[in-house]
């Protein structure tokens, strides 16, 4: 490695170690204002728009992203478009947040006394309290950084790091306000394997259509026959009531033949069926059984219906849906 390797890595532990420290200092600035802004925000009948300038502005998307999937209805508006006619997205009962580290951008001097003069409320995310954006403020929610971690002290690093957490922190505070639940994160997130986590159940993947099922005193090769045309590996064995008394898996049949037993011997499905299979409700959500098969090292779960066997849910129509 040569010399300005081990400078540049050094470079970068210390950005880490500023940006980090930044974000720690934060702590101090969680205080009664805080809890007024996010009180305010949790009862206002409107929604929550986020307004920037540049590096600012990038982070007032991320802030209204993670403010619309967790139960916060919010929009972003650009300063700098605001100025310029998009200033009706702000309706009569909405709050802003203004988002500006120094608070005297020119697009933030403009902007701040309109959306004062329209009576709403707002919310100041900035590092200095002296600024402009924080003396015509509501608000003031201090995202403070003593210096930027670049050497310069000028591309936002530190304080665009500090924004986007203390933009986390009210959401995370408004989700708990809201009771926000896992059924209500997964309707706002019904695409990618996180919400196909949260919203999937067993009766979604599984081919209702399927149902693999032998008697007791099936014959061996019409059990064999019975996997096969399933494909699914497994099937179910039933007694004359309709009650679930096993299962008989590939493994099974071949650990059949590796004890010598033979097709044609006089042996039938109970002779080598595995007793107490593992069970899930048809209701269950998909992931509970992929983790039953990850835990027990199998490929299929039975699948019951109010004590009833309806099926089988295998691992491949988990894996098919993406929910892993």
């Amino acid at each position: 490695m040569k010399k300005s390797d081990g400078k540049i890595l050094d470079l970068a532990r210390k950005v880490i170690t500023q940006e980090a420290e930044s974000v720690a200092n934060l702590t101090s600035y969680i205080d009664e204002t805080f809890l007024e802004v996010v009180d305010l925000i949790f009862h206002s009948k409107g929604r929550l728009i986020v307004t920037g300038i540049g590096k600012s502005a990038i982070i007032g998307t991320k802030i209204v992203a993670t403010m619309n999937s967790t139960g916060t209805p919010a929009i972003f508006m650009h300063a700098a478009d605001a100025i310029h006619g998009d200033l009706g997205i702000i309706q009569k009962d909405d709050v802003v947040l203004c988002i500006s580290k120094s608070g005297n951008t020119p697009e933030i001097k403009v902007l701040v006394p309109l959306i004062a003069r329209m009576g709403n409320k707002i919310i100041a995310m900035v590092s200095s309290v002296d600024s402009f954006l924080a003396q015509h403020a509501d608000y003031i929610v201090r995202a403070t950084v003593d210096k930027e971690s670049d050497p310069n002290n000028l591309a936002p690093t530190s304080s665009t790091t500090t924004q986007l957490v203390m933009g986390d922190a009210l959401a995370v505070c408004l989700l708990q306000m809201r009771g926000f639940s896992q059924e209500q994160f997964a309707l706002y997130h019904p695409g990618g394997s996180l919400g196909k986590r949260l919203y999937l159940r067993v009766s979604d993947v599984m081919d209702l259509n399927v149902r693999p099922v032998v008697g007791m005193n099936e014959s061996i090769q019409n059990t064999i026959i019975n996997i096969s045309q399933n494909r699914l590996g497994a099937t179910v064995v039933l007694d004359g009531k309709g009650d679930l008394q096993g299962i008989i898996t590939d493994g099974d049949v071949r650990r059949m033949v590796e004890k010598g037993i033979h097709v044609g011997d006089k042996i039938v499905a109970k002779d080598i069926m595995s007793r107490n299979p593992k069970q899930i409700d048809i209701n269950d959500m998909a992931v509970n059984a992929f983790n039953m098969m990850q835990k027990n090292k199998i490929t299929s779960v039975v699948v019951m219906k109010e004590g009833r066997y309806v099926g089988l849910v295998h691992i491949h129509d988990i894996l098919r849906e993406g929910i892993v």
